[in-house]
Formats: structure tokens, C-alpha cells, sequence
């Protein structure tokens, strides 16, 4: 077919995808007839920041079952109707298959034989819950980095039972009914006549004893809540957010109950008997005293929400793998028009990968790097940026193949981590500096990226040359330009970043190097980018041999950023992670496999028989 007619394709592709894009902004689809969206906008205090409860939900059942829905009975249950069920119906999320165990001696404490299944409910569970508890107390005894596979799965398992748990007795003691009553009462009545006995030291009667016996199950709560769903009273600074246990309790010496006590009473009677009008009733009045009272927090979860369900990165994600496939087939024919709309796709991915990582930082009012989760969005997104400058000046598809597979490699990595926690979580003490996050971190990062993309511009050199019979010496002499040209970049961020760095470290804990695993993976990188350049403009190294020791950069890079916190040492170190481990010697082998494609003739010499 002739490509003149096929040149409505790359503005048809950015239109198409575009309106793909727009209707992702419309509301998500519950099954349930409640007013779950209204619920899931609730702002809560967890994890030392305002949050809205959609973000409780998502996190919570990522780090149970890895996932953000519930399959039951075929039917898909979103995050935030599971956090109600779990609050006011915790008898029915009981049955709901929301850990995942895929470890077979875990499955054997509990007499349960492996199976295809990796997902069994708390009633499964229920039976077993003293002897995992015993087994991951012996276990917690050992270091994280010393413990076996078995020791770290039911030292976890413990901990999501442990959250489970909390969950279901944060709004309400698990199962109770009709509590809004008993809360008013309480707060009315019981509330000041165990306060007046208390304050008169009388004899406990036997109805005392049944008040105290209410006032130690609002205890429980307060102790055992999860989060705080409860704004209190106003601080210093800031307002104290408590939870409905600790609201309850304050009942007592107040009059009446607090608002959002009340509230979530309401909700939870109304959610049980299945009357979505006096569901909607109730939130619609404490959305509105929220408003008044909290206004700013309100906003805020608000963006979150938006944020959460319209999922920018996984979005951008499956736009880069139409981007690959598009640069994949250039090759094979219609380059002109297939590398054109490979280049649109690009810029529209990335401007949708903008549009996260901004929102990220507005919500969390920090720079874009903060933890391992926002670094893999951080690098995926410079590597784009600079592969989309690469193709402005080449037109020849090799930054967008490149810039594509490294963004959907990187948002990969991003999901993965995403199940480990909060992504926005607070910042630990000494990385509580948005000036050295915005220029060390921002500069480190950077020196990733580029790394990266040249070494993956490496790989796609020793791979071609083999391989397609398209191969010539503009697209091999291309190549060679783009990957000097990005290790001298990579070098400049990677050396700035680290001196940045060591005057951070000489701030923050008063010496400017001190060999931490992590300093040395910098330093590495630094050392490598420089060695590669030096071999080059020395003579020593001519293009395929620098093409290898780009790839290799990718190795060294990729224990710098992931490697040292798996080494359990050092002040940059965060926590082992077992899977994480497998992943990176994967990683690392697959790298020297290509490596060693470069010690084989390209297409040219082994189909003529010529020697180079």
C-alpha cells in the first residue's frame, strides 16, 4: 500500500487515543447502590497525612491480595465498596478472598495443600491465626535480611492479618449493629453517669459495670483504629484529626455527639439495612460540615480521588506499548508513516506521564523524587523527554522505540512498587529537605535515566546489527552518536548529583563521604559514564565496544538505584526485598547475555561470509 494514503494514520492514532484519554475522567462504575463515591472522598488522617479514604482502600487491599478489586462470587468488588463491607458489614468481607498466600509452607502451618488458588479468605484463615501468630513472633526475632523465604511470608502474613484486623474495628467494633442509638446514647446519658460515679468514687453498681463495659469497647476502638476519620480540635498548627474510638470517648465530657461521630454512626446503620437515601442523607450533611469546617482538606482528597481512579501512569503506560509496537513495525515497512505516529503517540504518553508526576507533586507538596516508587516514575519520565528530543533530531524511530520500552519498563517497575504502601508517604526526618530533594535527588535521578537510555540505545545497536537485515552504517553511525552524546549527559547529572549530594550528607550528619553502599553505587555510575568516554575519545574503544560498555551501565545503574537496599546496610538502605532480588539478577544476566551478542558478526559479514 502506498504510504501517501496512509498519511491521516498518526493524527487519526492521537485522536482516537485522546478521546480513549477524555473518558477516563468519568466516573468509575459501582455495583452497589449506595453512594460509594461520595464515601470513598471522606477525608482520614493515616500514615501521617490527609488522605481520602479511596487511597485507605486501594493501599490496603494491594498490600492483603496485591490487587485493588475483589472477585466474588464473579462479580468484581471495588477497593472502597470492600472498605465499607469491612467496616460495617465485616461478616460478609470475611468471605471475600482477600489475601493472597502463595507460599507453600505458609499454606501448610494452615494444613492447606498449593493449589492454582493464591487467594483465601479470613474465615480460612480464622482457625489458624494463633499458630501464624507464634511462627511470625519466632520469626521477627531475625534480622529482615537473615530470614529465610518462610520466615518473611509469615512474618508478612502476620502484619496483613494485624491490618485486616484494624480495619474492621476502626469505624465500629465488628459486628455491631444499630450504633448511631448507642453512640447518642452513650454520649447523652450513659457517658456523664459514669463520669459522676468516677468523680464521686462510688461503689460500681452492676448498670455501671454495663456502662464501663461500652466505655472499654470505644477503648478498643481508639486503640485499635487504623486510621482517624475524625477531625478534632485545632491545634497549634494544624488540626488534630482523632479516631471514632477516641470521638466517642470525648463524647462524654462534651455536649452531644461530634458531628462526624454521628455521621459515620449514620452511615453505618444506613449501609447495613441497605437504605441508600439515608446513606446519601448522611454523607450529604457531614460532606457539608466538612466543607465549613475543613475546607482545605476537603479539596484535597477530593484531587486525590480524581487522581487515584483516573490512573495517569497506567494510562501512558499502555500508550508506550503502542508506541514500541508502532517503532517495532517501522521496520518491517511503512517506516515514514509508522515512525510518525510512533513520535505523536510519544509526546501524548508523555504528556500524560507529565500530568501524574505534576499531580503527584501538588498532592504531596514535594519535588517529583521521594522514594523508590516516584524515582521509577521520575526516570521513565526524563528517559522519554530525552528520547523525544533524540527523535526530533533523528526522525528515524530509534528514540521513540527506545524512549517507549524504557517508560513502560519503568511504569512496570512503578506498579509493582506500588504495592508496598502509600506512595506519599511522609518523609523520613533527614530526607525532609524539598531544597536537596529538588536538586541532589532531582540530579541523581537524571543520571539514572540517561544511563539507562543509552545503555538501552546499546542494547538496541548489538541487537540489530544482528538481526535485521535492514541493518547499514547511517543507522549504526546514528546510534553511535546518540549514546556518546547521552553519556556525556548522564556523566554531567550523575557527578553533579553525587557532589550535591555529599554536602547534603556533610549537613545532614557531618561528614561529606562516608562509603555508604549507596555513595558507592553513585560513584560507580560516575566512574563507569567517564571510563566509557575516556575509552572512547582515547582510542581505546571503538563502536561496538563502547556500545558494550553502555550496556553494562545498565547493570551498574541498576544496582545503584535498587541494589543497596537490598543489602540491608547503610543509612540509604530502606528494607530487603526478596522479590525485588530475583528480579535484579534477571535483570543483570539478561544484560551480560547481550553483552555478549556484541562478540558476534552482524548480519552483513555472516550472510556473505566476510570478515571484519
Amino acid at each position: 500500500m502506498n504510504e501517501n494514503r496512509l498519511k491521516w494514520l498518526p493524527v487519526s492514532l492521537v485522536v482516537l487515543f485522546s478521546f480513549w484519554l477524555m473518558g477516563g475522567l468519568k466516573a468509575p462504575r459501582v455495583s452497589s447502590p449506595m453512594d460509594v463515591r461520595g464515601f470513598a472522598q471522606l477525608p482520614a488522617l493515616n500514615g501521617g497525612r490527609i488522605k481520602p479514604l479511596d487511597t485507605v482502600a486501594r493501599t490496603s487491599l494491594l498490600l492483603l491480595r496485591g490487587k485493588q478489586t475483589v472477585r466474588w462470587h464473579d462479580r468484581a468488588i471495588s477497593a472502597d465498596e470492600w472498605l465499607l463491607d469491612m467496616a460495617y458489614k465485616p461478616s460478609q468481607a470475611d468471605a471475600y478472598p482477600a489475601f493472597e498466600i502463595d507460599d507453600p509452607d505458609v499454606l501448610g502451618v494452615m494444613g492447606i495443600q498449593q493449589t492454582a488458588n493464591r487467594y483465601y479468605t479470613f474465615i480460612d484463615l480464622q482457625p489458624h491465626l494463633q499458630e501464624i501468630e507464634g511462627q511470625a513472633r519466632q520469626a521477627e526475632q531475625a534480622k529482615p535480611e537473615q530470614r529465610s523465604r518462610y520466615q518473611t511470608a509469615i512474618s508478612n502474613l502476620q502484619g496483613r492479618v494485624a491490618l485486616y484486623q484494624k480495619l474492621q474495628n476502626t469505624l465500629q467494633v465488628a459486628g455491631h449493629d444499630k450504633v448511631a442509638d448507642e453512640v447518642r446514647q452513650f454520649a447523652e446519658k450513659l457517658g456523664p453517669i459514669l463520669m459522676t460515679h468516677m468523680a464521686k468514687g462510688q461503689k460500681p453498681s452492676k448498670a455501671l459495670m454495663e456502662i464501663l463495659k461500652i466505655a472499654q469497647k470505644y477503648d478498643f476502638m481508639r486503640e485499635a483504629a487504623e486510621f482517624y476519620p475524625v477531625p478534632g480540635s485545632r491545634g497549634m498548627t494544624r488540626l488534630e484529626w482523632t479516631s471514632m474510638g477516641q470521638g466517642i470517648l470525648d463524647s462524654m465530657t462534651t455536649v452531644g455527639v461530634p458531628p462526624p461521630v454521628a455521621a459515620y454512626a449514620a452511615l453505618g446503620d444506613a449501609y447495613r439495612a441497605s437504605d441508600s437515601a439515608a446513606f446519601k442523607k448522611a454523607l450529604i450533611e457531614y460532606r457539608n460540615w466538612l466543607d465549613t469546617k475543613v475546607p482545605d482538606d476537603g479539596a484535597h482528597v477530593r484531587r486525590e480521588f480524581l487522581f487515584n481512579y483516573y490512573e495517569p501512569f497506567y494510562k501512558s503506560m499502555i500508550i508506550y506499548v503502542v508506541v514500541l509496537l508502532l517503532a517495532f513495525f517501522s521496520l518491517l515497512g511503512w517506516s515514514r508513516t509508522l515512525i510518525r505516529s510512533a513520535f505523536y503517540l510519544l509526546v501524548l504518553a508523555f504528556t500524560v506521564h507529565t500530568i501524574g508526576l505534576v499531580s503527584r507533586m501538588v498532592l504531596q507538596g514535594r519535588p517529583p523524587v521521594t522514594n523508590l516508587y516516584s524515582s521509577a516514575i521520575f526516570v521513565g519520565w526524563a528517559a522519554v523527554l530525552l528520547g523525544i528530543v533524540l527523535e526530533r533530531f533523528y526522525k528515524n524511530g530509534i528514540g521513540s522505540m527506545v524512549a517507549s520500552a524504557i517508560g513502560f519498563v519503568t511504569l512496570i517497575i512503578a506498579h509493582h512498587l506500588n504495592t508496598q504502601g502509600d506512595t506519599m508517604e511522609m518523609m523520613r526526618a533527614v530526607l525532609d529537605s524539598n531544597f536537596w530533594l529538588a536538586t541532589h535527588v532531582v540530579c541523581i535521578t537524571i543520571g539514572y535515566s540517561s544511563t539507562f537510555l543509552s545503555g538501552f540505545l546499546a542494547v538496541l545497536y548489538l541487537i540489530r546489527r544482528i538481526f535485521d537485515k535492514g541493518w547499514s552504517e547511517p543507522t549504526a553511525v546514528d546510534l553511535e552518536r546518540m549514546v556518546y552524546g547521552i553519556v556525556c549527559f548522564s556523566a554531567f547529572f550523575s557527578f553533579l548529583g553525587t557532589i550535591l549530594g555529599g554536602i547534603w550528607a556533610d549537613q545532614s550528619w557531618g561528614r561529606f563521604w562516608g562509603w555508604d553502599p549507596k555513595e558507592n553505587g553513585a560513584l560507580m555510575i560516575v566512574l563507569w559514564n567517564v571510563f566509557v568516554l575516556h575509552a572512547r575519545l582515547g582510542g581505546l574503544a571503538k563502536r561496538r565496544s563502547v556500545m558494550i560498555m553502555a550496556v553494562f551501565g545498565n547493570v551498574v545503574t541498576a544496582f545503584s538505584w535498587f541494589g543497596v537496599n537490598m543489602l540491608g546496610i547503610g543509612l540509604h538502605s530502606y528494607g530487603f526485598m526478596e522479590k525485588a532480588f530475583v528480579w535484579l539478577v534477571i535483570f543483570a544476566a539478561s544484560q551480560l547475555a547481550i553483552m555478549a551478542l556484541g562478540f558476534v558478526p552482524d548480519y552483513a559479514t555472516r550472510r556473505h561470509g566476510l570478515r571484519r
